[in-house]
């Protein structure tokens, strides 16, 4: 049994939940800080798959952001690595409930913001869902 594209993201962001090591994000908040998760569609958002409504369902493409503070290059990429690899663990723990093809973590990159500056890697996860 698929889960619902009305309940997918907040379905992947409780898989997702890691209390006191990062904070999860269903939506881009308007301040992003360091030790989150955001969940965000990815282009294109829905792949309707066959262009059947019934049959077959829909794919939803997301891309996970992943941020943590930047303080020195050393500190931060062991930080990056270890979340990278505890995020992992919790997407193979979902992977049974959620039909999903795991994308590549891209490169670490330095974001600034008005919460100051954050060492930020993405992920792209496409989930096999369904309508309703």
């Amino acid at each position: 049994m698929t889960v619902p594209i009305t309940t997918l993201r907040s379905t992947l962001a409780t898989a997702l939940t890691n209390d006191g090591v990062w904070s999860v994000f269903t939506f881009p908040p308007a301040s992003p800080i360091a030790n989150s998760c955001i969940i965000n569609y990815a282009d294109p958002a829905i792949d309707p798959e066959n262009n059947v409504y019934a049959s077959i369902g829909p794919q939803a493409n997301y891309e996970i952001t992943l941020l943590v503070p930047l303080f020195d290059n050393q500190g931060n990429l062991i930080d990056m690595e270890n979340y990278w690899d505890a995020l992992m663990a919790k997407l193979n723990a979902a992977a049974p409930a959620l039909n999903m093809k795991i994308g590549s973590f891209s490169a670490p990159t330095v974001s600034s913001n008005e919460m100051g500056q954050m060492l930020m890697s993405q992920i792209s996860v496409s989930i096999l869902t369904s309508w309703s």
